[in-house]
């Protein structure tokens, strides 16, 4: 297997639109723009094979039907994405344990199902590069240090969504797509401010972006010890939200549901 390259192309304010090649072939991920897609793929001599979608929104489609447009109409090109969402230009339709073969580059995902953000919204696990080495493609279910929006789903799905991919082996590779890590951090550390893995986090991730840099990908093992929506679970965090919110925190369930409408309204 040739070495796979996963880049995080920039979009929009904060989007990344993750390009993974092996030199000559890339396949794209939620372009919700084809402007840079295009240009980065021009620049590095690559050759569009696939397009992968995790939902419908259009900072994550936007820009399917423009890079449709300018490839070779003899050559087909296949868009994967849920088939629990109405997006018009999908070849295949996938649900929870369907698996994708693409031929070059050589990719195999595994589907997983992760509404929450959307009602419909999956997530692409690739259990191993050629390194060994897992990534998960998971849009806008899993951030940095936090999670999405509940546009369509319940709190219950998201919570169940976000126990599916922490069940991922710790070394996965996450590559969401947006750069919101900082934000996230503020608000992690309002819920749990004397973990000492994410104040580190907050420094490291504080000099990437000086840098101009990305913060991702993070690891799942990494958003087990800093991300506070997988951490609903702990007395730590459970404690906190029952003294900022003066509210009653019985389970996991509830202290999930209640940090996520205190990140709504966080500042």
């Amino acid at each position: 297997m040739n070495s796979l390259e996963y880049v995080p192309v920039p979009a929009f304010d904060d989007n990344y639109i993750w390009v993974v090649s092996d030199g000559h072939h890339a396949v794209v991920v939620d372009p919700g723009d084809a402007a840079p897609v295009k240009a980065y793929l021009a620049k590095r001599g690559w050759r569009l094979s696939a397009i992968l979608l995790t939902h419908h929104h259009a900072d994550h489609v936007g820009g399917v039907a423009d890079l449709l447009n300018g490839q070779d109409a003899s050559q087909a090109l296949p868009v994967y994405g849920p088939a629990g969402e109405a997006i018009p230009w999908l070849t295949e339709r996938l649900v929870q344990g369907d698996t994708v073969h693409i031929a070059a580059p050589s990719l195999t995902f595994t589907i997983l199902d992760v509404p929450g953000h959307t009602r419909g919204h999956i997530a692409y696990f690739q259990a191993a590069d050629s390194r060994g080495t897992p990534h998960v493609f998971c849009g806008d279910t899993l951030f940095a240090c936090g999670c999405g929006r509940l546009f369509e789903g319940t709190p219950a799905q998201m919570l169940e969504s976000l126990d599916a991919l922490a069940a991922l082996p710790g070394e996965t590779e996450v590559h969401c797509a947006h750069e919101y890590t900082l934000s996230n951090i503020r608000f992690a550390l309002a819920c749990e401010p004397d973990n000492p893995v994410l104040r580190a986090w907050r420094d490291e991730a504080a000099a990437l972006r000086a840098r101009h840099m990305p913060t991702l990908p993070t690891t799942i093992a990494h958003e087990r010890a800093v991300n506070p929506f997988l951490r609903a679970g702990e007395a730590s965090v459970q404690s906190t939200l029952a003294e900022q919110l003066h509210e009653s925190v019985p389970d996991r369930l509830a202290a999930f549901t209640l940090m996520r409408e205190w990140k709504n309204r966080f500042r």
